[in-house]
């Protein structure tokens, strides 16, 4: 029987540890694990950049699966790819399921004064853009953001806040925490809820997410 392959691309300034507990039959799935590279430039589209990560994935009709920014990612690359499907966890499909903070952050400019030097002390990142509740968590989440250079971060959070793509694509799957505080369940539609689930239950329902994705690829 031949594997599908799946790519799973991190969150903003998380690597591929946030999968570690994500189980998947080996016999039916070969996982592979993207990480972010540099921009080339503050400067450097998304578009650009999405081609510049294709050049990672080496197998047709593969899955893509990403967190948060990262499922923003694989949409972006799923335009230059022959995929089999998008599963986003997270995340969102369009501009449109953003909240409002994020649409006043982007016409204020506010989020240039994002103290990215900080991001080496997860207390503040977590505080600034992940919200107070997870600061109780922060040691905890501290190992999973090891994506820390300044140029990235500043490009990262620019093009989430920039972000505008007004259509769903096809065969895309997304799952989503009732608990999202970064992505408000209530702008989101067309979803599969985890119950309770919040912006970073891939690390604290992955045994659930691990499910769903089974079902969705073999239904």
């Amino acid at each position: 029987m031949t594997k599908t392959h799946i790519y799973f691309m991190p969150g903003l300034a998380a690597g591929p540890e946030i999968f570690e507990n994500i189980n998947l039959d080996k016999s039916l799935y070969e996982l592979h694990l993207l990480q972010w590279i540099k921009p080339l430039a503050l400067e450097e589209t998304i578009t650009n950049y999405a081609m510049r990560m294709c050049d990672k994935i080496e197998h047709k009709k593969c899955v893509l699966v990403g967190v948060s920014f990262g499922g923003i990612m694989v949409q972006e690359m799923s335009k230059f790819l022959d995929v089999k499907k998008i599963i986003l966890i997270s995340s969102v499909k369009t501009h449109h399921e953003f909240p409002k903070r994020f649409k006043v952050a982007s016409m204020s400019k506010l989020y240039k004064l994002f103290p990215t030097k900080l991001v080496s002390n997860f207390e503040d990142y977590a505080k600034f853009f992940l919200g107070k509740s997870l600061k109780k968590r922060a040691k905890i989440y501290k190992k999973y953001l090891s994506e820390r250079n300044e140029t990235y971060l500043k490009w990262s959070i620019h093009n989430v806040l920039h972000w505008h793509q007004e259509e769903p694509l096809p065969n895309t799957i997304h799952i989503h925490g009732s608990k999202d505080h970064v992505f408000p369940v209530q702008n989101i539609s067309n979803f599969i809820e985890i119950e309770n689930g919040t912006h970073v239950m891939i690390i604290t329902k992955a045994k659930k997410i691990s499910e769903i994705i089974h079902t969705t690829l073999t239904t």
